[in-house]
């Protein structure tokens, strides 16, 4: 090496960049001196006794797959609509866990199986890939097939046929589960949700010579009195006497969801009947359902100044003295009211709700 070529401590100076050479950034290199590649040859050999323990194990987890989405889908199909269907708190709960299960274990199964695939049956030769303009000529095409073939070679999928077929047959039923999805959103609710619980005590009430069903506080089930509730601006939750005795034990959520009611005691100045509805009241004392009829959130939050019913999940807003009508917020219509009387000093639903309740459905009409 030359003197011009050192420094003044008889070091090499550094190379200076000629106009037209590559950076180190385009050679992917801190320095322009780095060599970081891997020795030749190095990774390009496979174990084939521990490649052929690998294939194994990858044909069984994509065979998991399909046997998962297959079952996904005959659960769908031919399962969950048993009996009439999805419906209620613990049906649509063993779906949920169902679908929700099997699915995520197919995906997770061919996750796994194509991640040991990478790992353990492809060679892992350093890759280097300059950077060039970006541009579709013939040149450009021609590397990107020579890549193409020598990826799909090196990756095994021709010369290893259990794997490309177990793989297909892993990924066949994922592309028909969305049909199937989109054939079916759910079932149908028909003509469950216009009738609940409050229809069937009333006519068991009237079966015994009263007058219609009692109110029970929710959580005591204690029958409620027209003075245990007599301050102006309460508000209580309610449900049809019996119902947790006479409905089914796997059906009570079910009857309850839908059955909720709000009580309210709204001043009798203030109190606005709905035409028709004029004796649906005791003194100022209204019910309404407790489901939101956006979504179906429950509606229990009450304001006593203004005497506005709020949804806490959207905002809805409903007027507690002008037949819950809604105010403000995403819901569509009032919240369905409750025919109320007396009876011995009882409060008494004299029958269900004649619309209803929660959220707007298709049949619904």
């Amino acid at each position: 090496m030359s003197d011009d070529n050192k420094d003044t401590a008889g070091r090499p100076a550094p190379r200076e960049r000629v106009i037209g050479t590559p950076s180190p950034a385009r050679e992917k290199a801190l320095l322009a001196e780095d060599d970081i590649s891997a020795p030749a040859g190095v990774g390009e050999q496979l174990d084939e006794a521990s490649a052929k323990r690998a294939e194994r194990i990858v044909a069984t987890l994509f065979l998991v797959a399909f046997a998962a989405s297959v079952a996904f889908i005959a659960y769908f199909i031919g399962w969950s609509g048993r009996d009439g269907g999805m419906h209620g708190v613990t049906r649509a709960r063993e779906s949920n866990l169902w679908l929700g299960g099997l699915m995520a274990l197919s995906f997770l199964a061919l996750a796994f199986g194509v991640t040991i695939w990478v790992r353990r049956l492809m060679t892992s030769k350093p890759i280097v890939q300059e950077r060039h303009e970006m541009a579709a000529d013939e040149e450009t095409r021609a590397a990107f097939t020579e890549d193409f073939l020598e990826g799909a070679a090196d990756s095994g999928i021709t010369k290893r046929p259990l794997l490309r077929r177990t793989l297909l047959l892993a990924a066949a039923p994922l592309g028909l589960a969305p049909l199937v999805l989109l054939r079916d959103l759910g079932p149908l609710p028909e003509k469950r949700l216009r009738h609940t619980y409050w229809g069937e005590a009333v006519k068991k009430a009237q079966a015994e010579g009263k007058k219609g069903a009692r109110l029970v506080v929710d959580g005591t089930n204690k029958p409620l009195r027209v003075s245990d509730f007599s301050s102006p601006g309460s508000m209580i939750t309610v449900l049809p006497e019996g119902i947790e005795e006479e409905v089914p034990e796997d059906q009570v959520l079910t009857q309850n969801a839908k059955a909720v009611t709000i009580l309210i005691n709204v001043p009798a100045d203030q109190f606005k009947p709905a035409k028709g509805r004029e004796n649906w009241h005791v003194n100022g004392i209204v019910a309404y359902s407790k489901v939101c009829t956006h979504v179906g959130c429950p509606a229990a939050l009450y304001e006593q100044t203004t005497h506005h019913i709020l949804c806490p999940c959207h905002q809805s807003t409903f007027d507690a003295t002008d037949a819950a009508k809604v105010i403000f917020g995403p819901a569509a219509r009032s919240l369905p009211q409750l025919p109320l009387s007396v009876e011995d000093g009882y409060l008494i639903a004299t029958s269900d709700y004649h619309e209803p309740i929660g959220p707007s459905f298709w049949e619904r009409g």
